[in-house]
């Protein structure tokens, strides 16, 4: 069985592209700081897993990885949502919540692809998705963190896409231009987004996709 491996599992796109992933036959594991809440999660899953990691730690996040390719193999797609977002101006917010934001919003992608890749290069096979965002196209001055972090998600998917894509891997990035709430369409078609982008033949794959949210 494939595994799918989601770091940032929440209510809303994360648990929306872990059940497509697993209706389509992949195991599925949710991954996020708070465990209680990802158990939750992963119940309305069945047969998914639920594990804990701080998306701010590099090590945590390599030792996640490690550990689901010890117990289940290869990971076939690394999936990285986690995201802190956060109204705050620059002149308002203190540095370490600063530094805290972008270790999660970008760092922890870094980390994830950084333990995760090899393997996959390796064998000549995988995906690496990555939940991106409006503030990448647009900045806002009120959301400072989650606009450079966005901008570093998408510049890290193009960054990586031609030299993984010669090794075999894809690496991909839906850009949510807007906010989604938990339970919508809107989190459905994003899902729907990702999954499009794993299934594209080889000699198709892109780099992104953008979501304009319809709120629905």
């Amino acid at each position: 069985m494939k595994t799918y491996l989601i770091i940032g599992a929440g209510p809303g796109i994360g648990l929306e592209t872990a059940r497509t992933f697993a209706e389509n036959g992949y195991r599925v594991v949710l991954a996020s700081r708070n465990l209680e809440r990802t158990r939750e999660l992963a119940g309305s899953i069945p047969g998914s897993e639920a594990r804990q990691v701080d998306a701010a730690d590099p090590q945590a996040v390599a030792d996640l990885v490690a550990g689901v390719e010890a117990e289940f193999g290869a990971i076939d797609v690394l999936h990285y949502n986690a995201g802190v977002i956060r109204n705050a101006k620059v002149q308002t917010q203190a540095l370490d919540s600063f530094n805290t934001d972008l270790a999660i919003n970008i760092g922890g992608a870094l980390a994830a692809v950084h333990a995760a890749a090899p393997a996959m290069l390796e064998r000549g096979s995988g995906t690496v998705l990555l939940t991106g965002g409006g503030f990448a196209l647009a900045p806002h001055p009120d959301y400072l963190s989650i606009s450079i972090g966005k901008a570093g998600i998408r510049a890290l998917a193009q960054g990586l896409f031609d030299e993984f894509r010669e090794g075999g891997v894809h690496v991909a990035t839906v850009t949510v231009a807007g906010f989604v709430n938990a339970g919508t369409e809107d989190t459905k078609r994003i899902a729907e987004a990702f999954w499009a982008l794993h299934s594209q033949p080889k000699d198709e794959w892109s780099v992104e996709t953008l979501y304009e949210p319809t709120g629905a």
